[in-house]
């Protein structure tokens, strides 16, 4: 048993099929398949039910997993401490980012660790919250900013700092003029929001119904550009941090306006997988992304 088959038993169960598999990893999906067939040969057992939707584990595959997960983590932690005692940080680090922190922090970040680590390889993934955290549930990440909308606890969390959701309108829009809206402004204006669901869009409609009214959402997209696009357009208003336009409104396209009376603030943090050793790899990327989020968050940006 090799530990490059049980890399790609545990990346095929978490991708769900072998094509994806294939993407992820950048091997042919013959090759996976060999490896795959190999590894249940000598096992002696099926670890997958192949199906037209993809592969699922079997109960032997199940039980195998948490396995292998460990034997992976092991061999890495060994790894590790090794690079660790020759003074090299290497290996690869898959970090998961909110499209909102994805600019500048995400360049800068890069040109950091080439310079400095040449050796660390950084995989990065874009999603909305929900999938960051199931992501992290699932092993595909190893780091991931998200927001907490909820008291943040757990060692395995940085606070990196607390944004106030806005209105965004287009940069002429005088409901946006005054820096602040106040949450019962919203009655009535056609939003662009994304769909349950997301915890944001649970918020305010939770919001919404306790000051005795239900949102217009003329169009719902879990896309962030497609948002800001329609918001641009002036097909409505969207509900963001101020962060995740910065951009556009340097471009004098669309402009942010607090909303109070209540706020909705969100805790930005960094989170770290609890199926993987922290390693040296990680703890660079973490150190080197923690100021570059804080600025981002930076209100006076």
């Amino acid at each position: 048993m090799e530990l490059g088959q049980l890399k790609l038993f545990t990346e095929i169960a978490i991708q769900g099929s072998l094509t994806k598999t294939s993407i992820a990893l950048d091997i042919e999906q013959s090759v996976i398949s060999r490896q795959l067939q190999a590894l249940e040969n000598q096992l002696g057992a099926r670890l997958f039910h192949r199906t037209g939707r993809g592969m699922t584990l079997t109960d032997i595959g199940k039980i195998f997993l948490p396995k292998a997960k460990a034997l992976l983590a092991e061999a890495e932690q060994i790894t590790e401490e090794i690079r660790s005692e020759v003074g090299v940080v290497g290996g690869e680090v898959r970090l998961g980012v909110l499209p909102a922190f994805s600019y500048p922090a995400i360049s800068r970040l890069y040109r950091q660790l080439k310079s400095k680590y040449p050796k660390l390889h950084l995989q990065l993934f874009e999603g909305s919250n929900g999938q960051l955290i199931e992501w992290m549930g699932t092993g595909k990440l190893d780091l991931a900013v998200v927001y907490h909308y909820s008291e943040v606890d757990g060692s395995e969390i940085k606070v990196l700092g607390v944004t106030d959701a806005c209105l965004i309108g287009q940069a002429e829009d005088p409901l946006t003029a005054n820096g602040e809206v106040p949450f019962s402004k919203l009655e009535g204006l056609p939003l662009v929001l994304p769909s349950r669901p997301n915890s944001l869009r649970i918020s305010l409609d939770e919001m919404a119904k306790q000051h005795g009214f239900v949102l217009n959402v003329a169009m719902e997209a879990d896309s962030l550009p497609i948002q800001k696009n329609l918001v641009t357009d002036g097909f409505g208003y969207a509900v963001l941090g101020a962060q995740a336009i910065i951009r556009e409104r340097d471009a004098g396209q669309l402009r942010a306006a607090r909303i109070v009376e209540p706020s909705i603030v969100r805790t930005a943090v960094l989170a770290a997988s609890a199926l993987r050793p922290y390693t040296a790899g990680m703890r660079v990327v973490a150190k080197a992304l923690e100021p570059l989020i804080i600025e981002v968050l930076d209100p006076r940006r």
